[in-house]
Formats: C-alpha cells, structure tokens, sequence
C-alpha cells in the first residue's frame, strides 16, 4: 500500500489521440510512481489507496453487473449510465517492483475497471450505444472543463 496521496495531472480531453492508444508499459520502478495512486472506497466505505504499476485486470466468471452513473475528466460535464462488474481484482506491482494483487467491491470495483480501460485506450463513453455516445460527446464539447490540456 502506497500511503502518499497522488498529485493533480493535467487533463486529456477525448478525441486526443494520446488517450486512445493503449499505454506501454512501465519499465522503471521508483519513486514518482508514487505520485500515481487510487484512492477509492469499496462497497463497505473503505478506502484503498495504493499504487498498482502495470496492472491486470481479473473479473469473476460468473459476473454480477450494477448500473451506475459513470463520468470521466476527459468528458468533462457528463455522466451516462454504464453496467460495470460488481467486483474486480487487479494484479500488477508497488513502486518497488513487488507484485500486488487488490481485490475491489463498489466503487473500487468500477474504478479498477475504469482506469485499466483508459490504460487500453478505452473511455467509459466507448462502451456506450453509439447514439448516447454522440450525444454526450457534443454536449461534453460545449463545456470548457477546467485544467484542459489538449496536446499529445
């Protein structure tokens, strides 16, 4: 478990191709990987705060799914519905090198699985009927969100 708190990044709006691409994995373990962290509470109120290098997702065979508001800073303003596993374990690495494996519940659960699928390239509205998509993607473009970064 990583016990410092993660620092601001600049956001990525969709549509930049740098938050398409699947991201290449991490190679160097030190210290500024600790400024990479979750910080998300599971189903019972707990947070977990760690930093997972490399992570893998696992979902269960048999999967329970719940539907639930799901918003992204990359689509500034918008929320759509989205069904999302109940549970989910990501398996990877601390800071160190050292493999870790974290089981998630609630919110938890739905963050593992959020941001494995941003490290795929992949945005929540990507898993969204394409009408919705659209729709949420031009309304998310008339609002000026706020940090924007919009280069590579």
């Amino acid at each position: 478990m990583q016990t410092s708190t993660g620092a601001p990044r600049p956001i990525t709006r969709y549509g930049t191709p740098v938050l398409h691409r699947r991201c290449a994995e991490v190679t160097t373990f030190d210290n500024d990987l600790g400024q990479l962290v979750v910080d998300c509470p599971d189903a019972t109120g707990t947070h977990t705060v760690a930093t997972v290098v490399n992570p893998v997702l696992h979902l269960p065979e048999h999967r329970d799914l719940v539907t639930d508001a799901e918003g992204c800073l990359s689509v500034p303003g918008q929320h759509a519905e989205l069904a999302r596993c109940t549970t989910a374990t990501v398996s990877g690495f601390d800071i160190h090198g050292h493999e870790i494996r974290l089981d998630g519940t609630g919110t938890l659960a739905r963050c593992f699985q959020h941001e494995v699928d941003h490290l795929d390239g992949l945005t929540y509205v990507d898993r969204l009927p394409t009408k919705l998509r659209k729709r949420i993607l031009a309304a998310s473009a008339e609002h000026p969100g706020v940090g924007v970064r919009q280069d590579d």
